[in-house]
């Protein structure tokens, strides 16, 4: 986390640990309003991994699961990086800036990205550098937040994952109810001010409880090299292209689609429970073998948790889904807001 970005935050009420904003003093108010009102959260726990050099777009088009000839600095993917064997290591979010492409991951992998990754750069014209403290990531969101970002940029952008630019910022469009903003340490606490006149600030945990309520997975070291990209819904959300080239895994991914053999699927769930539920933690629907796991979960503004979960399709249809045994609570399937194929 940038140290001048984190000491203003900090002199803002700023709860911080382990580089990210836990709450700024109320997490379950915090937790209320992001689902009732328009909020701002830092997201510097996510960290950037910048790629820059003449071969920056061949080299990540041979290893990422999205088509990056389709980036530029108007529109930004979803996409993975898999393994030989088409198991993920990470998902992220690319974009171009005016010197290269940024992949944003959580900080909790960016070294680990950062390692494999150059072990293929070889003689390629390829530079990687960990940029997260260059660039301040706020994400907004709420009723309000399409007007609060129209009136920084003078527009808003028009289509899921475009982008709108200015001299010293940029804007990533999700939906009408939720953007993120690029901009540097320099430009960031103005922003920062210029946001909380409209929108309240809170900590990551309610930024994560939007990444699940959008349907996003967000891949983390607990659940590594557990799923394959559509059991996570990754084609729904623009994340893997099958008109491109090899990547590690992409065998695997294409004859997975093009044979049907999907047999298990990401569902957004809510369980009534008190207790922690984390990523990684196993579903059941009978005592012998697990029949799904935990992608992402946190805490719901309405009680107990909602949680992103990869599942049997087969289990989802027939049975109760069970959060660690057969004693503990059931899931309670939701509807996702994009439709699967």
């Amino acid at each position: 986390m940038n140290s001048i970005w984190s000491s203003f935050l900090q002199k803002n009420n700023a709860i911080i640990e382990n580089n990210h904003i836990i709450h700024y003093g109320n997490a379950a108010a915090e937790l209320k309003n992001t689902h009732s009102n328009t909020v701002i959260a830092d997201l510097s726990h996510y960290g950037l991994i910048h790629f820059s050099g003449e071969d920056a777009l061949p080299f990540l088009q041979g290893q990422l699961s999205c088509d990056v000839r389709e980036i530029d600095h108007r529109t930004a993917r979803y996409g993975c990086y898999c393994t030989p064997k088409g198991r993920m290591l990470t998902t992220f979010l690319i974009w171009k800036d005016s010197s290269g492409y940024l992949i944003q991951i959580p900080t909790s992998l960016l070294s680990s990205l950062e390692n494999k990754l150059s072990k293929y750069i070889l003689r390629a014209k390829v530079q990687l550098n960990n940029s997260s403290n260059e660039y301040i990531r706020i994400g907004i969101a709420g009723d309000h937040a399409s007007e609060i970002v129209k009136k920084i940029f003078g527009e808003i952008p028009n289509q899921s994952l475009s982008i709108i630019n200015n001299t010293y910022k940029s804007s990533i469009f999700f939906t009408q109810n939720r953007f993120e903003i690029i901009t540097t340490p320099d430009h960031a606490p103005k922003l920062w001010d210029q946001l909380k006149k409209d929108a309240i600030p809170v900590g990551k945990p309610c930024w994560d409880w939007l990444e699940i309520k959008a349907g996003i997975p967000i891949i983390l070291p607990s659940t590594q090299e557990q799923f394959i990209p559509q059991m996570v819904n990754l084609e729904a959300i623009g994340g893997i292209s099958f008109n491109k080239g090899c990547y590690p895994g992409q065998e695997i991914v294409s004859r997975t689609q093009y044979l049907g053999k999907i047999k298990r699927r990401m569902y957004l769930a809510k369980i009534k429970t008190e207790k922690p539920i984390i990523a990684g933690d196993d579903l059941y629907n009978d005592k012998e073998q697990p029949c799904g796991m935990v992608v992402n979960a946190t805490l719901s503004p309405e009680g107990g948790y909602d949680l992103l979960a990869v599942i049997q399709i087969d289990s989802v249809k027939n049975k109760f889904i069970y959060w660690k045994d057969l004693k503990e609570a059931a899931l309670e399937i939701m509807p996702l807001p994009y439709i699967l194929k």
